[in-house]
């Protein structure tokens, strides 16, 4: 079953500049009930995909001439690759997706969520709760080397976590984990959801777009919507790496920036660093910034996913990366929003569910016969929604950034935010009806040999006429890549 593009298709494209004439160019076709869930999760994901395939072929029509290549995306492909960490194996071994201490926990009013994959992230947390590790080790980073189940070890910290938890209001634990520069939040009740509205006027804005000042050339003819294009990726976890991942699978080349103190955990790097290479470069130091600034030079696009104002003393504002560069796009990632007291904080994909309040909407109830319950246990989307939904939007927004640019040379910055998607999600979508196509996931994944092993991984699901199938190449290791452009 073919199915054309719905309202959520249309706003995720008209929120990035789109032309409404162009959504015509879009069709889906159905795999069934796929990501099922409360909230419409298949809308917003395939609205994502929609748009940012979209974007890919209108870019290709601005370089080479001619119509917008037709558009049309395959929900199975979507589901697959919303959840693509879940179906990477390396060498046969899964990933695993969360840390023993990640997660939700009771508390003496109700519930909050952690995040504790990173081991800076773990200890953190336990300071601000005085909990003493001793000599107990969890294996808190996901899927790293040593990542396996709790031994008795690990365990006995859950243990005691879970009464240190329960005898604390959540907002306090909120409160005093984010001021150890840790990461919980209270689990908020679920919101009124009012008819859809096609905007996000009740929440943070889906996409902002500006403009910058003239001054690059316009793009070559090239095989692929991005080819030549050079991409900054200050980026980490999901959603940024997977936009700079869609990116290097349209025929940019990408480069990874780390800072060396800060490791990525390894299955991460792997799951969405197909297509890109990985340096690391140290901004506190003079050399640091002096190959920084060479990488800036010829760059076409600087992506970010760190706090609002985290890069600024490096000098590496969006106005100041347009000073040095105009013509440049800029395109920025947050958790919880680009104003607001909120701002500032550090915050995950589960983290913005719970605190939003999808996290209640999804909850199970404790009384079975009773749905309506709302004591039940929070729950969570299945998938990683705001991190893969935002970070498909974010590589539509550069797309048409650079299709823009194509016409009056000027940059432009972009703003995107993990909260803006969830406002979205609440209030913005209609559900659809469901098609009456299948599902395998089998068909939408592949193999591939890498750096790390052989690779069982998701397809791209960004598809115009003639896209590519797969990326050109696997993920390299982690900061192990020099940097210069190709």
């Amino acid at each position: 079953m073919v199915s054309e593009p719905d309202a959520a298709t249309t706003r995720a494209w008209t929120a990035i500049g789109g032309a409404p004439d162009l959504i015509e160019r879009v069709s889906y076709r159905s795999a069934g009930r796929v990501l099922p869930a409360v909230l419409p999760v298949r809308e917003l994901a395939r609205a994502t995909v929609g748009a940012c395939s979209l974007a890919g072929a209108e870019l290709m029509a601005a370089r080479n001439g001619g119509p917008v290549p037709e558009v049309r995306v395959d929900e199975g492909a979507v589901a697959t690759a919303f959840v693509s960490e879940r179906h990477l194996l390396v060498d046969g071994r899964a990933l695993t997706p969360f840390a023993p201490l990640s997660g939700f926990w009771r508390t003496a009013d109700g519930w909050v969520r952690t995040h504790a994959n990173y081991p800076h992230h773990r200890s953190r947390l336990l300071a601000a709760l005085e909990i003493d590790t001793g000599d107990a080790h969890d294996r808190s980073v996901v899927g790293g080397a040593g990542a396996g189940p709790e031994d008795d070890r690990g365990a006995g910290l859950v243990g005691r976590l879970t009464e240190r938890l329960a005898a604390l209001g959540a907002r306090e634990v909120q409160e005093s984990v984010h001021a150890a520069g840790g990461l919980a939040v209270a689990v908020a009740p679920a919101p009124e959801r009012e008819p859809d509205t096609g905007s996000t006027a009740r929440g943070l804005p889906l996409a902002e777009v500006g403009t910058g000042g003239a001054g690059r050339r316009r793009l070559p003819p090239g095989a692929l919507p991005a080819s030549g294009v050079r991409v900054l990726d200050l980026t980490r976890v999901i959603a940024g790496p997977v936009a700079t991942r869609t990116l290097a699978l349209l025929g940019a080349d990408v480069l990874r920036v780390d800072p060396p103190g800060l490791p990525e955990d390894p299955d991460s790097h792997v799951d969405t660093g197909f297509g890109k290479r990985s340096a690391l470069v140290d901004l506190d130091s003079a050399e640091g910034r002096r190959a920084f600034a060479r990488l800036l030079d010829s760059a076409d696009v600087v992506v970010t996913g760190y706090r609002p104002g985290a890069l600024d003393r490096y000098g590496l504002t969006p106005e100041a990366l347009l000073s040095r560069r105009p013509g440049l796009v800029v395109a920025g990632l947050c958790a919880w929003g680009w104003s607001g007291h909120w701002s500032g904080r550090r915050g995950f994909d589960s983290l913005v569910q719970a605190a939003r309040g999808i996290a209640a909407i999804e909850a199970a109830p404790s009384n079975p016969s009773n749905p309506s319950d709302p004591s039940g246990r929070p729950g969570a989307l299945p998938a990683q929604a705001l991190d893969h939904g935002t970070g498909y939007l974010l590589a539509a927004g550069v797309l048409r950034a650079l299709t823009d640019r194509q016409a009056d040379g000027r940059g432009r910055v972009l703003r995107f935010s993990l909260a803006g998607t969830a406002d979205w999600l609440l209030h913005g979508i209609a559900p659809e009806p469901v098609g009456t196509g299948t599902y395998d996931a089998a068909d939408h994944l592949t193999e591939a040999p890498s750096p790390y092993g052989l690779l069982r991984h998701a397809l791209p699901p960004v598809h115009y006429e003639g896209a590519p199938e797969t990326w050109a190449d696997p993920p390299t290791r982690w900061g192990t890549d020099t940097a210069l452009w190709r």
